[in-house]
């Protein structure tokens, strides 16, 4: 999707892939991961999340990337912390205690804006992209990353009832995407009451996903 499209979803409050409360498949898998209190999870495409405030209770520090401002405004607000602002790059870089965001396009991301991450939660991100940007965002993650440990989340529908976002991502392109650096377990399928968005019977499935030679 291009970004005029999430910024016009942000602008006109058009969010209906927020989550109220935390992720279930979060509180159930995280333990996955085997991360010490204090580790850093970096969540890519991350809106205002309320997983992000779960995480931060929890012990662990967060690193964030989205794409709207809007979004980030409101998720500082929502938690009650007022962030310092800086430039980073392209980027716009919002900071306070065991937090930091990034503002801007994901593929502006780097390395050294990141610094070293000990795990990725991914709820939102792979899910919201088309088929010919999947590629591109999980080779980027991976190397932002160095193929850290990841809790995946995604759905599996048929298309041809609804389309995107959130996209339908098969096992096969998982295994396609991940595989030759992880190795990928499915350890949730849960399916959603009432349909996706209400339109289409749909699955949504936890993935974790461990370094190959981890």
């Amino acid at each position: 999707m291009e970004a005029s499209f999430w910024h016009q979803r942000w602008e006109q409050g058009n969010i209906g892939f927020h989550e109220g409360q935390t992720n279930p498949l979060l509180a159930n898998h995280y333990k996955k991961l085997n991360l010490e209190k204090g580790s850093c999870l970096f969540l890519p495409l991350c809106g205002k999340t309320r997983d992000i405030a779960w995480l931060l209770a929890g012990g662990y520090r967060v690193v964030g990337a989205e794409l709207s401002e809007l979004a980030i405004h409101e998720l500082f607000s929502e938690l009650g912390i007022e962030p310092k602002i800086s430039k980073s790059g392209k980027l716009v870089h919002y900071t306070a205690t065991d937090i930091d965001i990034f503002v801007g396009d994901f593929f502006d991301l780097s390395v050294e804006n990141l610094g070293l991450i000990d795990a990725i939660y991914d709820r939102a991100a792979l899910v919201a992209l088309p088929t010919n940007k999947r590629k591109q965002y999980t080779t980027h993650l991976i190397n932002l990353s160095n193929a850290a440990p990841q809790l995946l989340i995604t759905y599996e529908y048929d298309q041809h009832g609804m389309d995107g976002p959130p996209f339908s991502v098969t096992e096969a392109e998982i295994k396609h995407h991940y595989a030759p650096n992880y190795q990928v377990q499915i350890v949730e399928r849960v399916n959603i009451t009432g349909g996706l968005k209400g339109a289409v019977v749909a699955n949504e499935i936890a993935w974790v996903l461990q370094k190959a030679n981890g």
